[in-house]
């Protein structure tokens, strides 16, 4: 399927509630279907997607909201004149070139209003540090590597159906 959507239209409001997804850039099937089933029903719900742009569980997760007809932000790491292979994958509506490599989690995670997180290594890792340090709700979805965290710190569930009554009821408490 070509990422060169032309029905359908994106319907921005005033205040639109973002939904960081982060993690592993490979995985097996199971974490790849998950994550493409998170993206679709972040943009089924209306949210944007806001993902660090590249493969895995970040394509995965844009692959699900782009073709659930969602806007997907990918925070790149690289400069546009020199793109990192691989970014922004091709689901990603809004690349933004930082030139920051791994430092851009901290924008990924500052500029979610809530971030969820599909296992993954170091760098998901600091997303969830840095995301608890800003005061970022943080929902771990099938994650135990990080589940000694505290649950003041995350929430800790096991299906995306879970982390969608979570990120809702996070949505529903920033805009009701």
């Amino acid at each position: 399927m070509s990422p060169n959507k032309t029905s359908g239209t994106i319907t921005v409001q005033r205040r639109v509630f973002i939904v960081g997804v982060i993690g592993a850039h490979e995985g097996n099937q199971d974490l790849l279907d998950r994550a493409f089933d998170l993206g679709q029903k972040i943009a089924e719900r209306g949210y944007v997607l806001l993902t660090g742009g590249g493969g895995g569980v970040m394509r995965s997760a844009s692959q699900g909201a782009w073709m659930s007809g969602g806007l997907v932000i990918g925070v790149l790491p690289s400069d546009r004149q020199q793109p990192k292979k691989g970014y922004p994958n091709q689901f990603v509506s809004i690349p933004i070139y930082t030139g920051m490599s791994d430092a851009r989690n901290v924008i990924n995670v500052k500029s979610s209003n809530v971030v969820v997180a599909l296992e993954g290594g170091p760098g998901t890792l600091s997303e969830v540090a840095l995301a608890i340090k800003a005061g970022t709700p943080v929902i771990l979805l099938a994650c135990p590597q990080f589940e000694q965290l505290t649950q003041s710190q995350v929430v800790a569930v096991q299906a995306v159906q879970e982390a969608m009554r979570e990120i809702d009821q996070i949505a529903a408490s920033r805009t009701g």
